[in-house]
């Protein structure tokens, strides 16, 4: 036992006699004594423009002093505080400003700036107050002799025995002071972690709340390009098929005494153009039809179940009219489900009930009498379905067993 208690002790003793002149002391102690004008700057500055200007001017100045705070911590001491990113790019400001304010993290950060001023100031002179008295007391044998000999009450300062006393406590005091520095510096690493560092869950609700509406803006960016591709079919190629259809038209009609072989060319370029402007007008309508800006989700699917060859039911019960890219999804996975009823299921008969169940939900049933046996990984668009409907953070359910019936239950939110 002595064997091992031995170097052990002496050890302990190493570390504790080397403590005043390590990297480490220093380090701790200009932390400590760094945050004392920082954090008065941080306060007063604080205090001094939330007075000013009411409170609007306070978090902007408390962002910036988190950012001062985190280089404090990493120069001095290596220790890493995760702060909150800044604001993402696309993302309007005004709903990042509100996302900011409604954030735990926020405020604590604000209250740890406030409360750094007295903080710092306490901290950095109880290891100012230390270090000089622990370097005036062991250095008392140079200086003593300018000293008045009664400044300490019952003592002779001069005398060898209170020298030798004062210089004992001096070299004890210096020896205690590594310590307490190191000890604040390791209190005030504490607090910033509980009040500068973002937690985990925090942040990662941040990024999934960013990572949202940074979705939410590329489905509607793309929806935006399929309104613009639509339009300009409708408005350019849509049209010459058109004006293309009719000449060819007139020129039958009115010049019947062609020779055959031209009547012949005429009609099948007419027909050939009639074919070709009714493959424009489903490619238009599936891009993104017209009626359903103009007249809502009833009418446009109305249009559907009207053009389907197999017989639709429809019912369409909202309270409100979904956003625009919900209500461009819902059309969507109403059109292909119906187009895969057709070409795969062998329906005779197709339901499609549109409801919704609760303000904040849309729900898309489609039921078909086929022979049923649909998978998601046959390649025939569900897949595609089921990535739309998830891109605006809706659900898809299929429920299709060998010899029928189909059931789809899309589930969209509304808000």
């Amino acid at each position: 036992m002595t064997a091992v208690s031995g170097p052990r002790t002496d050890s302990r003793w190493r570390v504790v006699l080397r403590a005043p002149w390590t990297p480490r002391t220093w380090l701790a102690t200009a932390h400590v004594m760094v945050g004392a004008p920082v954090g008065l700057v941080t306060s007063a500055t604080l205090v001094l423009f939330g007075l000013l200007t009411v409170g609007t001017a306070v978090l902007p100045f408390s962002w910036l002093f988190t950012r001062w705070q985190r280089a404090r911590f990493a120069a001095y001491l290596g220790v890493s505080i995760n702060l909150r990113s800044g604001h993402p790019k696309g993302e309007p400001w005004v709903r990042w400003l509100w996302r900011e304010l409604q954030a735990a993290d926020t405020w604590r950060q604000l209250g740890y700036n406030l409360a750094a001023g007295v903080g710092g100031v306490f901290g950095a002179g109880v290891v100012l107050l230390c270090w000089s008295t622990g370097l005036l007391l062991s250095t008392v044998v140079v200086h003593a002799r300018f000293l008045d000999p009664g400044v300490l009450p019952g003592l002779d300062i001069r005398t060898p025995v209170t020298i030798g006393l004062l210089t004992a406590a001096g070299v004890l005091i210096v020896h205690i002071a590594p310590w307490v520095s190191r000890g604040i510096a390791g209190l005030d690493v504490m607090i910033a972690r509980t009040l500068l560092d973002t937690s985990g869950h925090a942040e990662l609700t941040r990024r999934v709340e960013s990572l949202a509406a940074s979705r939410a803006e590329v489905v509607a960016a793309a929806d935006a390009e399929r309104r613009r591709i639509e339009r300009d079919l409708h408005d350019g190629a849509q049209q010459r098929l058109v004006s293309l259809a009719m000449n060819l038209g007139l020129v039958r009609a009115m010049h019947p005494d062609l020779p055959a072989t031209a009547r012949d060319a005429v009609a099948l370029a007419h027909e050939e153009a009639k074919a070709a402007l009714a493959e424009m007008r489903d490619l238009v309508r599936g891009l993104h039809p017209v009626v359903l800006d103009d007249r809502g989700l009833d009418a446009a699917l109305s249009g559907i179940a009207v053009r389907s060859p197999v017989p639709v039911r429809l019912r369409v019960r909202m309270a409100r009219r979904p956003p625009p890219e919900i209500e461009a999804v819902a059309y969507f996975v109403v059109s292909e489900t119906l187009s895969n009823a057709v070409k795969h299921a062998n329906a005779s008969r197709v339901d499609i009930v549109i409801d919704q169940p609760a303000a904040s939900r849309l729900r898309i049933s489609v039921t078909d009498d086929g022979i049923g046996g649909a998978l998601l990984d046959r390649g025939t668009g569900l897949r595609g379905l089921v990535q739309r409907a998830g891109s605006v953070d809706g659900t898809f359910v299929l429920d299709s067993p060998v010899g029928g019936p189909t059931q789809i239950v899309v589930e969209l939110p509304c808000e």
